[in-house]
């Protein structure tokens, strides 16, 4: 029901969403996910640095310091998390650790309906709603050139986002090109 209000709404010209409100991920630090890959360096003590791969339960494991919760979280509050268990077994203050992203692995979003070659799709840099579809081959004869960003957060009930990709491949309005944040789903009716 709420497609069809959307796609009436939009095809009246009458949807009118405040587009500047979502979240652009591109201007905040990078969040960390299953399968990303860390270099985590302790300098002066090597012994100490490794390389991680988050795993599917969102840790990683160090040395001396055992497992961290990695994921959900940015380089900056896991390296902080690091630098206080290490201080039990670190106690030069010039050490410095420093945690490097390696491969970016987590960054998913999906894309289904009415496109050539729907699912689950992968990058290894931001990609927004036009890329996102374009990857999936894009719209098929049957598409109505409305799409629905479905996007939800942990703390939040999932947010639908009306999109209207005519109006985006137009130039007409391009605030509609929203950035896709890791997990969101295009719907293409």
């Amino acid at each position: 029901m709420f497609v069809s209000l959307v796609l009436a709404a939009t095809a009246c010209g009458t949807v009118s969403y405040d587009y500047s409100k979502e979240l652009d991920p591109r201007k905040s630090e990078f969040v960390l996910g299953a399968a990303d890959a860390l270099k985590i360096t302790v300098w002066k003590n090597p012994e100490m640095s490794s390389d991680a791969r988050i795993r599917p339960d969102g840790t990683i494991t160090m040395p001396l310091v055992g497992d961290l919760k990695a994921a959900g979280r940015t380089p900056g509050q896991l390296r902080a998390d690091i630098t206080e268990r290490l201080r039990a077994f670190v106690k030069d203050e010039t050490s410095t650790v420093t945690v490097a992203v390696t491969e970016v692995n987590s960054y998913r979003f999906t894309v289904s309906g009415n496109v050539e070659r729907g699912g689950i799709l992968s990058a290894k840099y931001y990609v927004t709603v036009a890329e996102a579809l374009a990857m999936a081959g894009g719209l098929n004869k049957f598409a109505t050139g409305f799409v629905t960003l479905i996007r939800s957060a942990d703390t939040q009930p999932a947010r639908r986002i009306p999109i209207d990709y005519r109006r985006i491949t137009s130039g007409e309005h391009p605030e509609e090109n929203l950035v896709l944040v890791s997990g969101d789903t295009l719907f293409v009716p």
